[in-house]
């Protein structure tokens, strides 16, 4: 297998004899690709070996990711992302409920649900029931003031749409921002949760299906469907319990900034470098 050890501003130039000794152990030549990544191919080395390699590259802020086989653009033809968290900084219900003070209360079921501790739809319901009457300006207060979009995911979207890739934004959160994503960032699909607004209030409610991981699942293996290719052919993207799903039926799950459930089961996790660092496993 290979390894490619990824790290932000000059955390790789920084680790150069932490990168040079672990070339050693594992016999393997050292391939540079670019200022913030390295590739050690030809690696030998077992299971606990690995272990202990992860671990010195998790104290020194690297990103390490270990592939048996070499993968390029052209073996993808569609990357689904989550929103929140993952394309986005925010939790956008989070945002919005701290236009009603109750920021603290919908983060801790919010940050519940992501764990794996809370089933989604009833945390959905239980957190979407508190925005009951804020007006519904709040949503674009949100997006103006507070939606960024996270580290890398600029880059990342132009290098993926310039190769012929498609994009499929799938979201536990809501229409309003995915909606304004795609025009935004030019996204080919998008599905999410939509609010209940009365006379320019938030009912407190959703309409429709609910947008949890067995939604997030059959929409990934839909829009696949409809492109012809097999959900192997999919990049998944995301950071909560309820991305699980789709990224277990992908042909390389990307957990980023993820919780630790979603990391232990992702083919790469990013904890340190942007989105652009699926780029250099390419």
């Amino acid at each position: 297998m290979h390894l490619t050890i990824q790290g932000l501003n000059r955390s790789l130039a920084d680790n150069h004899a932490l990168i040079a000794s672990i070339a050693e152990q594992t016999k393997a030549l050292i391939a540079p690709i670019n200022d913030q990544a390295v590739r050690l191919e030809n690696v030998t080395c077992n299971a606990d070996l690995l272990t202990v390699i992860r671990n010195k590259c998790l104290t020194a802020q690297l990103d390490v990711t270990a592939q048996h086989q070499k993968l390029s653009m052209s073996d993808f033809k569609l990357v689904a992302m989550d929103m929140d968290s993952t394309l986005i900084t925010i939790e956008c219900i989070d945002e919005i409920a701290d236009m009603q003070g109750l920021k603290p209360q919908v983060a801790e079921i919010t940050e519940a649900a992501m764990r794996g501790e809370l089933e989604f739809q009833e945390s959905l319901t239980r957190r979407v029931a508190l925005l009951k009457g804020l007006d519904a300006s709040a949503l674009q207060r949100v997006y103006d003031e507070r939606l960024q979009l996270s580290l890398g995911a600029d880059k990342m979207l132009k290098t993926i749409q310039a190769a012929g890739l498609k994009t499929l934004l799938v979201s536990g959160g809501f229409t309003f921002f995915t909606d304004r994503m795609k025009t935004r960032l030019n996204l080919d699909y998008t599905h999410s949760n939509v609010l209940e607004i009365d006379n320019g209030k938030l009912t407190g409610k959703v309409t429709g299906t609910i947008v949890d991981a067995d939604e997030k699942q059959r929409t990934v293996e839909r829009v696949c469907a409809e492109m012809g290719i097999s959900t192997k052919q999919a990049i998944v993207m995301g950071d909560g319990a309820n991305d699980l799903k789709m990224m277990k039926i992908s042909g390389l799950s990307v957990a980023f900034r993820a919780k630790p459930v979603v990391r232990e089961q992702a083919d790469v996790a990013l904890n340190f470098v942007g989105l652009d660092g699926v780029l250099n496993l390419l």
